[in-house]
């Protein structure tokens, strides 16, 4: 039975870790989390004068340095500057030098959100006419590199090690408390209070240059470090370790003094670590609710509490189901987990499974915000396969309880069995005792002297003195040998222990189910960490609404375009302003409005006007368009259509008499 075991326990096991692999090279760095919802100037606008501020708009609070808000002129160089100015926490601007010349202008932003994540991007406006710029755009993304992959790696482990750490802890208190004194679960335990350790010192070095300038260098500026503390991410780390101190004592006091305790006595101490370790499991918990999703939008209040108790019961099903596993697995035969611990547990995860879905369901509402979000948004698509995943392994969550009722009925059957077999062992070992005893006796009543009974006793009376010389070497040697021989029938001992125990029907098929819910328990808690990196549902949706995408990259242009563009035909009268709106400026049709106006704004006719739509990247038009006249110095046009997203050139014929007239245009970003 052990042989068929070992195989499929390291093919599943092989499986797990490539199905984790492959989620975890799919994460990415961390998505943005506060989207831009709105800016002034507007993405690709073209304005008549260069403004004197830029305005950026978030739907959510962030913060920002002096370097976090930056515009470029063409030739990369700074014409802000350098203090942006926000309003709510919202929205932000910084000043322009006046007298800004004609040309594509580069925003770029770099801030923090009010949820601990990094969000970057950038954008383009032009004043006057757009222009060439030698400012690269592409590749603007907070968290990314080295630094934001190390940080990425980070954060698994510190999710994987609180789920350990509270599992592994509530399992012994909650389910076994003999196993306090099993090896394997102590270092089970204790790994992963290690990893949270570790991976917490290591989020709190990172997180200065993750959010700044992802340099490795970065790590060791002890004045980056300063700023960290200061910061709502940085204090629910430091919480974090000053918890981990106290769980430390709690681990000590679990495998140290409870181990020790009689069964009475450690009743009355597994209140006290009870208390002590919820406290220390909340505490744990709430550094990721203050800091993370829960801490900012809707009903915040609420939703962190409730979010402690979501991550509560995630480590409590899953860690206390890796525990087990482990347990069953690699826990010693002569300490082999009971049926009513694995009873205990089956109870316990089922509770956490309730916890689960009643807290599931109320942070799917709140991050989510509509149904169209679970298909329409990463953030919900993940959320989908997080809960695929929790159906199946309360599926298969359903087959360990069948095993464990199977186990429990069985177990006293065995135990009486086993028990028969050590009274019959016993009875056959005293017969031969006693046969063996009895013929001793009458070896020893019918010797006689001068027999070979007594040479030998002549021999051994003369090699007394040579015996006596070396029997103390022959002693020691002979407790060597002892030792030797007993520590050879314990290890056959264990070995025959656990083969009986792996022969088990029932402890063997509760072993492979259990290991097909932690498998399953694996990739649940990699899509998990992925949900609180990514953008939520809701957010997104604003996003998309605003026109905008939440990681700045470049999105169309929202409402209506309006291009003025001034003309001289050369003639009298011949002086005036053009002025285009196209609405909504998006791909498809599109509504054209065209005014004329004098030098001193008032209306004018012109005998003849025409437009011509061009986009020379991808090489289509001139499209032309026929406005209509409406009424003195304005045309329009309706049902005008535009194929393709993208910098699309706006020319204007204007003829004011029968030989004068001139072709103005202006670029525009059309999305």
């Amino acid at each position: 039975m052990t042989q068929t075991i070992a195989p499929r326990v390291r093919t599943l096991v092989l499986l797990l870790l490539a199905a984790a692999c492959a989620l975890l090279a799919g994460a990415g760095p961390a998505s943005a989390h506060a989207a831009l919802t709105g800016s002034d100037p507007r993405e690709g606008a073209v304005v008549d004068k260069a403004p004197a501020q830029v305005s950026l708009t978030f739907s959510e609070s962030v913060s920002m340095d002096d370097d976090s808000l930056r515009v470029l002129d063409p030739k990369g160089k700074r014409v802000d500057d350098g203090k942006p100015s926000g309003t709510g926490g919202t929205t932000y601007s910084v000043k322009l030098h006046a007298g800004l010349p004609d040309g594509t202008y580069t925003v770029t932003y770099q801030v923090v959100s009010a949820d601990s994540h990094p969000v970057s991007g950038a954008y383009t406006f032009s004043v006057g006419a757009p222009s060439e710029t030698s400012v690269t755009v592409s590749g603007q993304g907070a968290g990314g590199g080295f630094v934001g992959g190390l940080y990425g790696v980070g954060r698994y482990v510190s999710y994987a090690g609180f789920a350990v750490l509270v599992g592994g802890a509530a399992f012994v208190l909650a389910c076994w408390p003999r196993g306090s004194g099993v090896r394997v679960v102590q270092r089970f335990v204790v790994s992963g209070w290690l990893s949270l350790t570790a991976a917490t010192l290591l989020l709190l070095l990172l997180r200065g240059s993750y959010t700044g300038s992802g340099k490795v260098a970065d790590v060791f500026d002890l004045g980056l470090l300063g700023e960290v503390l200061q910061t709502k991410a940085g204090a629910a780390l430091v919480s974090r370790l000053l918890l981990l101190a106290a769980a430390a004592l709690f681990i000590a006091v679990l495998f140290g003094a409870y181990d020790k305790r009689e069964d009475e006595e450690r009743r009355d101490l597994t209140f006290g670590l009870a208390v002590g370790g919820s406290v220390v499991a909340v505490g744990l918990a709430a550094t990721w609710a203050m800091s993370e999703h829960a801490s900012v939008g809707l009903q915040a209040g609420l939703a962190m509490p409730v979010d402690v108790v979501h991550l509560i019961a995630v480590a409590t099903w899953l860690g206390g189901l890796t525990a087990l596993l482990v347990a069953l697995y690699r826990g010693p035969a002569d300490t082999p987990v009971p049926a009513l611990a694995v009873s205990r547990f089956s109870r316990v995860a089922f509770g956490s499974v309730i916890a689960l879905v009643v807290t599931g369901t109320y942070q799917s509402w709140r991050q989510l915000g509509s149904w169209t979000a679970f298909t329409d948004t990463r953030y919900g698509q993940l959320l989908l396969v997080k809960i695929g995943l929790v159906a199946v392994l309360v599926g298969v969550a359903y087959f360990s309880r069948r095993w464990t009722a199977q186990l429990a009925e069985a177990t006293p059957a065995v135990a009486r069995a086993a028990a028969a077999r050590r009274a019959e062992k016993g009875e056959k070992g005293a017969g031969k005792a006693s046969t063996k005893a009895s013929g001793n006796a009458s070896a020893k009543a019918g010797t006689k002297p001068g027999t070979k009974a007594s040479g030998n006793a002549k021999v051994a009376e003369k090699e007394s003195g040579s015996a006596k010389g070396s029997g103390s070497a022959k002693g020691t040697g002979g407790s060597q040998r002892a030792a030797q021989l007993a520590r050879q029938r314990a290890a056959v001992d264990a070995a025959r222990q656990k083969r009986q125990r792996d022969a088990d029907p029932n402890r063997f098929g509760l072993r492979r189910s259990v290991l097909a819910e932690a498998g399953i328990a694996v990739v649940l808690l990699v899509v998990t960490t992925v949900l609180t990196q990514t953008e939520p549902g809701r957010t997104e949706e604003e996003a998309k609404a605003a026109g905008t995408s939440s990681a700045g990259s470049s999105a169309p242009a929202t409402g209506a375009v309006t291009l003025d563009m001034p003309f001289d035909t050369g003639s009298q009268n011949g002086k005036g302003v053009v002025r285009v709106e196209l609405d909504p400026a998006r791909v498809g049709v599109n509504d054209l409005h065209l005014y004329v106006e004098r030098p001193d704004g008032t209306a004018f006719d012109i005998p003849e006007v025409k437009v011509a739509l061009t986009q020379k990247a991808k090489d289509i038009g001139p499209l032309p368009v026929a406005p209509d006249h409406i009424t003195t110095g304005h045309w329009s046009a309706s049902g005008v259509q535009i194929p393709m997203a993208g910098d699309w050139e706006v020319a204007v014929t204007v003829r004011t008499s029968d030989i004068d007239q001139v072709t103005i245009s202006k670029n525009t970003q059309i999305g």
